[in-house]
Formats: C-alpha cells, sequence, structure tokens
C-alpha cells in the first residue's frame, strides 16, 4: 500500500473500547489494523486514507477519524487541479482540507 504523508493521520485507538468484532479489519480499504489476542492493532498509522470507514463500521466507539482530511482529500484535489498534493499543514498553500 502507498504511503503519503508520516504522522499526519488523524486516526484515533482506544483499545480498551475494541469488543474484537473485527470490523475494522473488514472495511478498511487500506489494511491499516491487523488483531492479536482478541483486539484490533493499528499495523501502521500512515497507510490510513481517512476515508472514515472504520470509524462509521465500529459498534462500540473505539476509533475516531476526521474523514475528508489529511491523504485521501490532499490526493483527490491533487488530481483536480493537477497540483502536487499536499494536505497544507506544512505552511505551503492549503488545499482546504487541515
Amino acid at each position: 500500500m502507498m504511503k503519503y504523508l508520516k504522522n499526519v493521520v488523524t486516526l484515533q485507538y482506544e483499545k480498551t473500547k475494541c469488543k474484537g468484532c473485527k470490523k475494522c479489519l473488514d472495511v478498511c480499504p487500506s489494511r491499516v489494523f491487523g488483531f492479536i489476542d482478541k483486539k484490533a492493532y493499528i499495523i501502521d498509522r500512515n497507510l490510513c486514507i481517512e476515508c472514515g470507514a472504520c470509524e462509521k463500521n465500529c459498534p462500540h466507539g473505539a476509533l475516531k477519524v476526521d474523514s475528508g482530511v489529511g491523504c485521501a482529500a490532499a490526493q483527490i484535489y491533487s488530481l483536480i487541479t493537477g497540483k502536487e498534493p499536499t494536505c497544507g499543514c506544512d505552511g505551503e498553500e492549503s488545499s482546504g482540507c487541515c
């Protein structure tokens, strides 16, 4: 899987709320999650495209992500405008996604 920018992902995970349903593993298009000892865990946060599928499908509220910001939005903006992708967090002109 492609990584875009390191350490800008808004994904948050509360292990204590995880009940082991594995829905995050089923819905994540980037394979961010793994499963061990009856709990999900994050394999690599930087793979997250912030689509929001994990949060929307977690029945226990263990996941939080600001969908529509960060890597996915920056890549879409880049495709539309033809400009280099940026989340605007580096001081450059923002695409409005941060």
